[in-house]
């Protein structure tokens, strides 16, 4: 497995990690095997993978856990990244559930850092992200926090997720940020028009969640049936009604180059996007090991130009990516 750098900071990380949202929450048979996401884990581990991304509120909280238990007497071959800032932590939790909401500010700064260490096991955190970011919070406040959180080395590195390029301007200046995370793929390019240019100019690592698609990309998702109830999915504008079906022709077309390859629709989409740049890490989720192998070897799939060419000419697909957009881009 390739590796890179993110960021000014010396972050070396393997080029695909491993997002581990979908083995607690979310998706279709999420939370049932915690034995069969250890062993994915790994697996992921012997392949060469090193970077692991994970937040407090998967589960919530029991994402973390696991994790724990799957780098038992092995926390220093691996780069663990968790998230904060979706979760308030200055009220009491409801029935014994978290109360959601956005909070950059440092007491809650504190308070979470010290929960993720807890369920993680570990000393430090390798890259702490803010999964949102709070309008009510100066980021200037909540990146003050987690500087000192770097020289008390509870924290190595802090990233920020789904930031603007403003914010992201204005955290920089503070402390260097080490990575953005944001969703890019062949199903999401919205990134390129100002988030990559930004990151690049600053020389901030870039890190590509939901690489293929939520799944779409893979080409195996043609019907809302093949959907738990419980699958937010369900509710994304983006696999309801007729978008669905209208969204179905970017995959024809990954199926297409996928034929040519004799390779999978994923290795594929993250042929692609690993063509982007070398500083670019996606971190494609999943539960089961024959998808992580397939997954990790589109590192060495090598597309030609006029494959590229074609994949990147994919029209951009119907429907907006969350139901509500309003806590994106902050």
């Amino acid at each position: 497995m390739k590796k890179i750098t993110l960021g000014g900071g010396g972050l070396g990380v393997s080029r695909l990690g491993l997002g581990c949202m979908g083995m607690s929450g979310g998706y279709t048979g999420a939370g049932t095997d915690d034995l069969g996401s250890i062993a994915t884990i790994h697996r992921a581990m012997e392949l060469g993978v090193t970077y692991f991304d994970t937040a407090e509120i998967y589960g919530p909280y029991t994402n973390e856990e696991l994790l724990a238990k799957a780098f038992a007497g092995r926390r220093d071959e691996v780069v663990i990244a968790t998230k904060f800032g979706q979760i308030n932590h200055l009220v009491p939790e409801e029935n014994g559930l978290p109360v959601l909401g956005l909070n950059g500010t440092p007491e809650n700064v504190r308070r979470a850092v010290e929960g993720s260490l807890r369920r993680l096991n570990t000393d430090y955190i390798d890259l702490y992200y803010q999964h949102r970011i709070d309008p009510g919070t100066p980021i200037e406040d909540t990146v003050g926090t987690l500087s000192e959180l770097i020289e008390e080395g509870k924290i190595r590195h802090y990233g920020l997720s789904e930031a603007a390029p403003a914010t992201i301007r204005r955290a920089h200046a503070v402390h260097p940020v080490a990575a953005v995370q944001t969703e890019y793929s062949l199903w999401t390019r919205d990134p390129e028009a100002e988030v990559l240019p930004t990151v690049r100019e600053l020389g901030i690592g870039f890190v590509p969640y939901s690489p293929l698609g939520r799944g779409f990309l893979t080409g195996t998702i043609r019907s809302l049936d093949q959907l738990d109830a419980e699958d937010w999915r369900r509710s994304n504008p983006r696999f309801e009604g007729d978008n669905l079906e209208a969204n179905i022709r970017i995959v024809e077309q990954v199926d297409d180059v996928a034929r040519q390859l004799g390779a999978t629709p994923a290795q594929v989409a993250l042929a692609w996007l690993l063509a982007q740049g070398d500083d670019i890490a996606p971190i494609p989720g999943t539960r089961r090991v024959a998808n992580l192998e397939q997954n990790v070897a589109a590192d060495e799939l090598v597309l030609s130009a006029e494959q590229l060419e074609q994949l990147s000419a994919v029209a951009a697909p119907v429907g907006d990516r969350y139901a509500d957009m309003s806590r994106i881009n902050g």
